[in-house]
């Protein structure tokens, strides 16, 4: 005999994607410099690059939601113009920006995009795994506009990093952890925000099919209302329907002591 495993729900998990959810680390903390800085910047423009996971979407998110800037997707460039794109939008962020590049409509499409925000005196913000200098562009006027952008990298993150970031990504879902499973799943995943998030997802599908609803009653008597030798507190009533409850739910769960 064997109890059904309880089957996990499938619930969209929405992630913290605010500045005060995005840790600071040495190895992102010049790129958070900069997006606190805004709209201070010197080119009306700034590029991310660094590896997948490094955090480049969710500060690109954190500059979105401060300049109300519209988010286009580099194939989005193939289908529409970038007037249709932007609306009547002046901040633009343009995730995985170099995807543009591979056709000459797609780069056309990016230099009309950087020079109609430089018309209504906007920003623009680029997001990439590489710097903008490294990109194979060959259209002059792109490169010179692409080369007149600060580019700052996110490095991958350390240890620690990735330890405050399971511990967050925990939290968000409201579940608590030993620290020792935070250090035991560090040290054996890859160093990048989306290796964690992976690991989590997984830890948290299998938490929730072995998890157990707890079965609570509460009882309308004093503290330790079970025990006849304090008659002050004691309830006869009480005490036999926890027994009998207590008895129901041994006979359930330990099944196994009568086989």
């Amino acid at each position: 005999m064997s109890r059904a495993a309880q089957l996990p729900l499938a619930l969209a998990h929405r992630p913290a994607l605010g500045r005060e959810d995005f840790l600071v680390a040495p190895s992102n903390e010049v790129a958070v410099a900069w997006i606190d800085r805004w709209p201070d910047w010197p080119a009306r423009g700034l590029a991310l690059h660094g590896p997948a996971g490094a955090g480049k979407s969710h500060l690109a998110e954190v500059w979105r939601r401060v300049s109300g800037a519209v988010s286009v997707a580099p194939a989005a460039l193939a289908d529409r113009e970038p007037p249709e794109l932007l609306g009547g939008a002046s901040a633009c962020v343009l995730d995985e920006a170099e995807a543009a590049l591979p056709t000459v409509q797609g780069r056309e499409r990016l230099l009309h995009l950087i020079n109609l925000l430089r018309e209504r005196g906007g920003f623009l913000l680029l997001t990439a795994r590489r710097a903008p200098a490294r990109w194979q562009v060959a259209l002059p006027d792109l490169r010179s506009r692409l080369a007149a952008i600060p580019a700052v990298e996110l490095a991958a993150p350390d240890d620690a990093l990735i330890e405050a970031v399971l511990v967050k990504l925990f939290a968000d879902r409201q579940l608590r952890v030993a620290p020792e499973v935070v250090r035991f799943l560090t040290a054996r995943i890859e160093r990048s925000f989306a290796a964690a998030r992976a690991a989590v997802d997984a830890l948290e599908t299998a938490m929730k099919a072995a998890w157990n609803p707890p079965e609570v009653h509460r009882y309308k008597a004093d503290h330790a209302f079970f025990n006849p030798m304090r008659p002050e507190v004691y309830s006869p009533e009480n005490a036999a329907l926890s027994r009998e409850r207590t008895l129901v739910f041994l006979q359930k769960h330990l099944w196994w002591l009568n086989s």
